[in-house]
């Protein structure tokens, strides 16, 4: 499949570890030079732009909270300095404490909805007018499956990206108009470096119970999707929440 990614620009919050990083790296193997979005990880960000550069591509990490707008802005500014314009937003950051909703406070609250929600919309405000200039966008959000269906202790994280998933389509419908696309790729359990190794432990048997290919995720199980939506042949699929998750929900 020619994805017709050579030559674009994308911009992947959270880009530094995990799932974030897997996703730059393989929007960079299509050609795609990628901007490297992180908070707190800077030398895992500088690890995943190191890896693209040995591979031939191009590469900068960014330093921005995203869930503040003035960051925001300074950093979609430097995108365009440095290669011009964004072509794919990929708003895979995210915050999400694990805890019954009646132990939370304003403040657990607030971290989550400024991060999962404020976020994306910061990020879709910003590079939007790029996207519209240029008759040409693709924009995707990574959601959890509690924001579809609900989960037990990740109320306010499935209320922000429950938020996101709206705000998603809402964009579909006005952007469409400029050729920009707006999906959402909602994720089930991702084991990843932040994960509790613990918990996991403890509770893998039970967990992969609620998995009809009975295993957690990847992080390279979640690239190609991202991948395909942010090409070309997915131009004509736009407002969808499409699920990478093992078959934990079907909805």
């Amino acid at each position: 499949m020619d994805t017709n990614l050579n030559g674009k620009v994308a911009l992947v919050t959270g880009g530094g570890r995990d799932v974030g990083g897997d996703i730059a790296r393989a929007l960079a193997a299509e050609g795609a030079a990628i901007a490297v979005n992180y908070s707190r990880s800077k030398d895992e960000a500088e690890a995943v732009v190191s890896s693209i550069e040995a591979s031939g591509g191009k590469a900068k990490a960014y330093k921005a909270d995203i869930s503040d707008n003035v960051q925001v802005k300074a950093m979609v500014a430097g995108v365009k300095a440095d290669f011009g314009t964004v072509d794919v937003l990929v708003n895979n950051a995210g915050y999400v404490k694990y805890q019954r909703f009646v132990d939370s406070t304003p403040e657990d609250w607030k971290q989550q909805v400024d991060v999962c929600l404020y976020g994306a919309i910061n990020c879709c405000h910003e590079v939007a007018p790029l996207m519209i200039a240029q008759n040409s966008g693709r924009i995707i959000n990574l959601v959890g499956d509690s924001s579809r269906i609900g989960e037990a202790n990740l109320a306010l994280a499935a209320a922000a990206r429950g938020g996101t998933i709206a705000l998603g389509k809402s964009l579909a419908r006005e952007f469409g108009r400029n050729n920009i696309t707006v999906n959402t790729v909602s994720l089930g359990l991702i084991e990843t470096s932040h994960s509790d190794p613990d918990f996991l432990e403890k509770n893998r048997e039970k967990i992969v119970k609620a998995y009809p290919l009975r295993r957690i995720g990847k992080p390279d199980d979640v690239a190609p999707m991202v991948t395909f939506l942010a090409a070309g042949p997915s131009s004509w699929i736009t407002g969808q929440v499409i699920s990478v998750n093992g078959g934990f929900c079907m909805v």
